[in-house]
């Protein structure tokens, strides 16, 4: 574990919270890497000379603000090990370690975060980085994605909306959110741009229009072809996994219906899991379906271009039918993504739900789109 407060602070606090953020971080980190960054940068007593300009990745600390959540934790341990060997700094943080934990994780963070002259995040809709996003005077913020929230967003504070993730119903906010409302506005008010604040938005998503200062630079996974494969491609079709279910969006039954047809259609023989699924729910898909359940110790982008691969990815509508392709450019690797019919949604179901994944497929570049699959 890395050193607690007292040490010097780097120029530069990333904080994550899963293991696609940590990666994210490491893709934006290996960008930047080749530019000279501006004065306010430079190692002490250099001149403006580029060669003694320290890179934007350079003084990178990644603070992990660890879940509970098993499947979570292991892959970012991996994904630490990964930020290691590219020579960061990596401060694990157990940040729900009980009801104390987040005292301590704050108050051992405050004097980092007082003197980072750049904060990058995965996540703008955790209320933990909100807040500490009010301890920081850092004029320099990066959003890196976080999936397809990334969208929601950029949307959102174009529209000087709330900070609210998508799948989350409508209606009169908790008492929670009450609670937690001036914070999250202090939070929105920082992710602003100013005179003096400079946001950029480092995503791989289709973000078509951003609100006025906020700079987007494209995600295209340069780091991950550079370090990984290119794979060994199998005939088959593996199949992608979501966590639908478990955020209270699809049935259960229909999403068990439709895994079954598409796996039957395609002849997918491989279910890659997504961290969140839960253990019952996937016994159940291996035992109806004959699917095998792998469970991915790294974000699939990794495992994808890693391999060993199916020649075709079949994907429900999720981040990766933007971020597999990117991956995996070059390759003969095919991505097609299946529509959620409206018949699958809970009653419970945010309604946004639905038009909100029908975006996410209809801006999907470089995949090919099948028609919502019939269920009983």
């Amino acid at each position: 574990m890395s050193p607690r407060a007292g040490t010097p602070g780097p120029h530069t606090l990333a904080f994550v919270e899963s293991p696609v953020q940590l990666l994210n971080v490491l893709e934006w980190a290996h960008v930047h890497a080749p530019h000279a960054t501006e004065a306010g940068d430079r190692a002490p007593g250099t001149g403006p000379d580029r060669s003694s300009v320290r890179p934007a990745g350079a003084g990178l600390t990644l603070v992990v603000l660890s879940p509970n959540d098993p499947m979570t934790r292991g892959q970012l341990r991996r994904m630490a090990e990964l930020a290691r060997d590219e020579g960061y700094q990596v401060r694990w943080e157990e940040a729900r370690g009980g009801t104390t934990a987040p005292f301590h994780t704050i108050g051992g963070l405050a004097p980092l975060l007082r003197r980072a002259r750049r904060i990058v995040m995965g996540d703008p809709f955790s209320r933990y980085v909100q807040l500490l996003l009010t301890i920081t005077k850092a004029r320099d913020l990066v959003v890196v994605d976080d999936g397809t929230a990334t969208m929601e967003f950029v949307a959102q504070l174009a529209r000087g909306e709330r900070l609210v993730r998508w799948h989350r119903r409508g209606g009169r906010p908790g008492a929670r959110d009450v609670l937690f409302a001036p914070i999250s506005s202090s939070a929105r008010r920082r992710l602003t741009p100013s005179e003096g604040r400079r946001v950029e938005v480092f995503s791989s998503m289709p973000i078509d229009s951003a609100p006025d200062g906020v700079t987007i630079t494209a995600n295209d996974f340069s780091w991950t072809r550079a370090r990984f494969g290119p794979p060994r491609i199998t005939k088959g079709a593996d199949l992608v996994g979501t966590s639908l279910v478990e955020t209270g969006v699809v049935d259960p039954d229909r999403y068990l219906e439709a895994v079954r047809s598409l796996a039957k259609t395609h002849g997918a023989t491989r279910y890659f899991a997504h961290r969140r699924e839960s253990t019952d729910k996937l016994h159940r898909l291996a035992v109806e379906t004959g699917l095998e359940i792998v469970r991915p110790d790294l974000p699939l982008e990794l495992i994808a271009r890693r391999g060993p691969i199916g020649r075709t990815i079949l994907s429900f509508p999720s981040t990766v039918v933007h971020t597999l392709p990117l991956a995996l450019v070059g390759t003969d690797v095919r991505v097609a993504v299946c529509d959620i019919d409206p018949a699958w949604l809970t009653e419970t179901a945010s309604p946004r739900a639905q038009g909100f994944l029908s975006g996410v497929t209809g801006t999907a570049r470089d995949v090919h789109r099948l028609s919502s699959v019939a269920t009983a």
